[in-house]
């Protein structure tokens, strides 16, 4: 048999649609062990795509605003990258499996629970990365500057107000999912990358929550305010009460908030309104 011709064309938003329900019914039906494992693998890919983020933006300081924030998300990209193509599971990626649920080819309880068990594993793959990355000194860097930019970043984050939080969590998944959604049209590895790196470059220039990605910031951020020692924050110019308000308190209410924001962006603005457009005349 031949083998099959490559093809530049990418499939059309039907398609498209019909290729998102049909991986919603697959990923309802893994059992609980592997949606957990699964998502502590995209957990854990996210936050490297955050530590590149953190090494890039480290010192970007000289260059416009815009365009340091821009290289970031650049760099950020990974984390999504090695989750579509590597194989893992995202909770704000899955919250297309609403459109599963819409057609009504899974459950509620099926959707809440595979949803609820791939949230579990992203936070555990985020929370061992930070103590893998905290422990090889990775803050250090460029005299401690590496760490500085880290501690920053999480301050202004733990500081949001409920209101914008919650607004710049759903802008954030809205990105993210219309990335995902992208790379159901796409025919090979590099369209793929070419439709995520634009999305998540927008999310991370614009200043959106991710609450994956926070939480691996944010708990990395803690590690350091408590356990880094004298020589770091002389070298930084800076003392711990310079981020008094990186707090677990205000870290949890972070995650917590920008969660519930992600989940509404994702499941009704786009995995919603891709399933009222083109699935929901079709016959059950």
């Amino acid at each position: 048999m031949d083998a099959p011709k490559p093809t530049v064309d990418a499939l059309p938003p039907l398609d498209m649609a019909l290729a998102c329900e049909q991986a919603g019914v697959t990923k309802s039906c893994r059992d609980g062990v592997t949606l957990v494992l699964l998502g502590i693998l995209a957990g854990a890919f996210i936050a490297l795509g955050a530590v590149a983020m953190i090494a890039v933006m480290t010192g970007a300081t000289a260059l416009p605003w815009g365009l340091g924030r821009a290289l970031g998300g650049i760099a950020f990209s990974l984390g999504l990258i090695l989750v579509i193509v590597g194989g893992a599971e995202l909770f704000t990626g899955d919250c297309l499996m609403v459109i599963a649920w819409a057609s009504r080819r899974i459950t509620l309880i099926a959707l809440l629970r595979a949803w609820g068990l791939v949230y579990i594993g992203n936070l555990i793959g985020g929370l061992v990365t930070a103590i893998l990355v905290y422990s090889s000194n990775g803050y250090l860097l460029n005299g401690g500057m590496v760490g500085k930019t880290v501690l920053t970043m999480a301050a202004a984050k733990a500081a949001l107000p409920t209101e914008p939080l919650f607004f710049l969590a759903i802008l954030c998944n809205v990105l993210v999912c219309l990335a995902v959604w992208m790379t159901l049209s796409a025919r090979s590895t590099a369209d793929k990358v070419m439709v995520i790196v634009p999305a998540v470059t927008a999310f991370i220039a614009a200043g959106f929550e991710h609450s994956i990605a926070n939480a691996f910031i944010l708990p990395y951020a803690l590690l350091i305010k408590v356990g880094a020692d004298a020589s770091f924050w002389s070298s930084i110019a800076a003392t711990p009460e310079s981020f008094a308000a990186l707090t677990a308190g205000n870290a949890l209410h972070n995650i917590v908030v920008s969660t519930l924001g992600n989940w509404l962006g994702g499941s009704t603005l786009v995995g919603g309104v891709y399933w009222f457009i083109y699935l929901r005349r079709r016959p059950a």
